[in-house]
């Protein structure tokens, strides 16, 4: 059922599987009680690059051959999931441990795997389908839930599809970000963070494409249900797409791994390694060009009242310097990691989460790490949120331009460190750096014996989050999308 002779391993290069992926996706966030727990706790419309990278690590975890390191990985996900419950804005209840809702989510990947074959020309036979649906219903169970959630045959299995996608599915916020806001406004990658208008002139093309496919490939009745428009061509389109994903397959096999194609997606000219190198002096070039043609055709200054230069340089009293950043600018790009214009717990649990994610941690040390976060948002909550509605809003951030360094922040500095250092030797040495990083050392914080102490790491960690400091390793972390 798992491993590289899996039917779903052999999926997961195929480059018709982005397409089935977005697809699934949009699925699941047509379920009310994933739509909700989306919309209230998910760092995707900011981060969906990040969030993403993190997925298919997910999954290759689980479909690995490594039976330990599935049950780590499905003990990580328990964990995880039964921190997202709560009550959306209709007051209706949601709990991603909800067994039915998780049957939805593997049901959506299935189905999705299964579509993409079929509008690719290449329709899946009957056994090969059984065989894919058995690893998926074999997935859900390596999660720890009964069987029963899933239909055990695969006629079952359309009739319980059929049935959600008619009774159970709605026009949720969340699809509605994901179809008409995410697409149409997608951050950039870290590859092509320094390159807004190459960014920007692709993704007014493609955005828009990109949802017109979703939409076209959705199933009738509920694009009807749901009053989803439908462009003209639309489904000529996704054909034409589906069609091109497959014919992309007979491309080298490195160019279209998913681990390549996303790890170049990622690459920073801020990490380190040759590629880095290359990255940043490709970028420094198109900057040079990118300022003569600026100095020959000067943009006149905006005079909208938003504040322009002043606002990025440090209105609150951080310094214009190139390494600081406003106050405003610091809320947006740093603490809001929901997207949702306010600072609430779900965004420094989502700061948590990334950290847990990128450094594997078992049940203590998530715990011990969550509950600094959690301290440190109480403290927040106590000082800035004047009006009592329980969230902090940019304004009531920017109006106080706080000192963050209180004694819950410094907390979750210290906890960062323990949890980073995994040998507990009080040092943090290149290896225990790069899991959390993804970079070698930096110069500031390594001492004479090549190791980061536990005073040189807090610091570099408070001078970031209280002075609103622009940060090589920080940035990366908790900015990136």
């Amino acid at each position: 059922m798992f491993g590289p002779d899996s039917q779903f391993h052999r999926f997961f290069n195929d480059p018709r599987w982005a397409l089935a992926v977005v697809r699934a996706t949009v699925l699941e966030a047509a379920h009310p009680q994933i739509g909700a727990a989306l919309a209230d706790n998910s760092s995707f419309v900011v981060h969906p690059w990040r969030r993403l990278g993190n997925t298919l690590v997910s999954l290759q975890r689980m479909f690995g051959a490594d039976e330990d390191v599935r049950q780590r990985e499905a003990a990580r996900l328990n964990r995880l999931h039964a921190r997202l419950s709560g009550t959306d804005a209709r007051s209706g209840p949601y709990d991603a441990m909800d067994p039915e809702v998780r049957a939805w989510v593997v049901a959506t990947l299935f189905e999705s795997s299964v579509t993409m074959c079929r509008l690719s020309g290449q329709p899946l036979d009957q056994v090969t389908m059984e065989r894919l649906y058995a690893e998926f219903q074999a997935f859900l169970a390596a999660l720890g839930d009964e069987a029963g959630h899933l239909p055990p045959t695969l006629p079952g299995f359309w009739q319980y599809y059929d049935r959600m996608v008619a009774e159970e599915l709605q026009n949720t916020e969340a699809l509605r970000i994901i179809l008409f806001r995410l697409f149409e406004h997608l951050p950039a990658p870290p590859l092509f963070a320094g390159l807004p208008t190459v960014w920007a002139a692709g993704r007014a093309l493609a955005g828009p494409v990109i949802g017109a496919i979703t939409v076209a490939s959705l199933p009738e009745v509920f694009r009807r249900r749901a009053g989803l428009p439908e462009v003209p061509g639309a489904q000529t389109l996704m054909q034409s797409a589906y069609m091109a994903a497959r014919l992309a397959r007979a491309l080298p096999d490195n160019w279209i791994q998913t681990e390549n194609v996303v790890g170049l997606l990622q690459l920073s000219p801020d990490g380190d390694g040759p590629w880095a190198e290359k990255l940043s002096t490709l970028r420094d070039r198109t900057k040079r060009a990118g300022a003569l043609f600026r100095l020959l055709t000067p943009v006149p200054a905006q005079q909208d009242g938003t504040g322009g230069a002043e606002e990025a340089g440090g209105s609150s009293g951080t310094g214009g310097a190139e390494n600081r950043r406003g106050a405003r600018e610091f809320f947006s790009e740093v603490l809001d990691q929901t997207g949702d214009g306010y600072l609430d717990w779900p965004d420094l649990a989502a700061m948590a989460r990334e950290i847990c994610s990128r450094l594997d941690l078992d049940e203590p040390a998530e715990t011990r790490l969550y509950d600094a976060f959690a301290a440190w948002w109480r403290e927040l909550q106590a000082a800035l949120d004047s009006d009592g509605d329980g969230r902090v809003s940019e304004e009531e951030y920017a109006a106080a331009a706080p000192s963050l360094a209180g004694p819950a922040l410094i907390r979750v500095a210290e906890v960062l460190f323990g949890v980073t250092d995994a040998d507990g030797d009080q040092f943090i040495d290149a290896e225990e750096y790069r899991a959390l990083f993804r970079k070698g050392f930096g110069r500031s914080v390594v001492d004479a014996e090549g190791r980061c102490s536990r005073s040189a790491f807090v610091r570099d960690f408070l001078s970031f989050m209280s002075g609103r400091r622009r940060s090589t390793l920080y940035d990366p972390l908790l900015s990136d999308a």
